[in-house]
């Protein structure tokens, strides 16, 4: 059973190899919280996913060890078992759906594992895994659904509660469970008055279907930016623990995870995952009940995007904050008419990035079309831009 005792004996065991992570203060977060971070996305190897590895790895009996390792994962529980069993002296072995991100893999096998890229998501490639542990006999260590995994996690509750005394509410991501579990179990075993919520991404509601219908449900299909938390079937232990110690748990769409990546980078300097950035969304666009003028905590559990990704993701979170627009203008085909919307969109402050001009292939032969994109404040900037252009008695074509 997991217990108190046993994840306090995991705070001292991961003493030996993790990195103490503060909690920051984020007032911009939203005006009406006062928001603390979690910085867990500056841990040792970029994720929490070390504590749960290397605290279950550091359990196991000389013969489990002497076996060999295997584990599947979105990529971070993947460089937590790397870098614990190479300390510990174990061979290990990785399966990775072969959609994870690149710095991933390459950083698991940096820390000393084998990696086999499995086709698919998270899911399949737990099944790769349970069918190589079965054929090689390989010690399995699963990413969240074990309870040594989940009390390594919820050492992070033990810091939270240590680190804000007075923190009202905890926000977490949630994938398979395993971290909420550890966290809502510690934090209400010391406190009870803390309220835990988790967040998932809408494309991957797993654990949000399975306590709706009381029961665990395996998605068809999952889709989001989020793939640490792209999972779709909760764990045994984690929807127990979820059911029993979870107050609540809601979902952000991939445009508010793009926007709190974004928030992170220019506000508070930080690098966060999708799956990192799930509780921030939730607290920036008031997904969580009952939380003005309250001390939250939101754990950002991640920071190993990979640089493409990055790029794209800024780039939404820019259009979802109003910090971008891409203007279509249907103009007379005289001159002029570049002069005349270049010199608005000048007057009112917008900064011009990109500009094209086509002759309309349908419709009016005098007509053409002038397609730009602009930075700009935020919305209320746009929807000025936007209106001054329509006073002047141009079309813009696009909404």
């Amino acid at each position: 059973m997991l217990t108190l005792d046993k994840v306090y004996h995991a705070s001292n065991v991961l003493k030996e190899v993790i990195r103490p992570t503060a909690c920051i203060y984020a007032p911009d977060i939203n005006p009406d919280v006062h928001t603390y971070l979690k910085t867990e996305n500056l841990q040792v190897t970029g994720s929490f996913k070390v504590r749960g590895a290397y605290y279950k790895i550091s359990q196991l009996s000389d013969e489990e060890k002497a076996h060999g390792v295997i584990a599947c994962s979105a990529g971070n529980h993947a460089q937590g078992v790397a870098l614990a069993a190479t300390k510990n002296g174990i061979k290990s072995l990785i399966c990775l759906p072969d959609g994870a991100p690149i710095s991933k893999v390459e950083a698991t096998k940096g820390y000393g594992a084998d990696v086999c890229l499995v086709e698919g998501v998270y899911d399949d490639a737990y099944a790769k895994a349970i069918q190589l542990r079965d054929e090689k006999g390989y010690t399995f260590i699963h990413p969240f659904d074990d309870e040594n995994v989940i009390a390594g996690q919820g050492t992070i509750g033990l810091e939270i509660l240590n680190e804000i005394s007075n923190a009202d509410v905890i926000v977490v991501p949630v994938g398979g469970g395993g971290l909420i579990s550890g966290v809502a179990f510690t934090v209400k075993q010391l406190k009870p008055s803390v309220r835990v919520y988790g967040v998932q991404a809408e494309g991957a509601p797993s654990m949000v279907e399975s306590l709706k219908d009381g029961e665990i449900k395996c998605l068809d299909s999952v889709n989001t930016i989020a793939d640490g938390i792209k999972v779709k079937e909760p764990g045994v232990n984690t929807f127990e623990c979820c059911q029993k110690y979870v107050d609540d748990i809601v979902t952000v769409s991939d445009d508010e995870i793009s926007s709190a990546i974004l928030h992170m980078i220019e506000k508070q300097k930080l690098i966060s995952e999708g799956a990192g950035a799930v509780p921030v969304a939730a607290v920036m666009f008031n997904k969580i009940p009952d939380i003005k003028g309250k001390n939250v905590v939101c754990l950002v559990s991640g920071g190993n995007i990979d640089v493409t990704i990055l790029s794209r993701v800024i780039k939404r979170g820019l259009l979802k904050s109003g910090c971008s627009d891409t203007l279509t203008i249907q103009l007379e085909d005289k001159p002029g008419q570049l002069k005349g919307v270049s010199a608005i969109i000048s007057d009112l402050g917008g900064n011009v990035t990109s500009i094209h001009h086509e002759r309309a292939s349908e419709g009016d032969i005098t007509e053409c079309l002038l397609r730009i994109v602009l930075e700009t404040r935020n919305y209320a900037h746009i929807r000025e831009i936007r209106s001054a252009l329509t006073n002047a008695g141009f079309k813009i074509v696009n909404k």
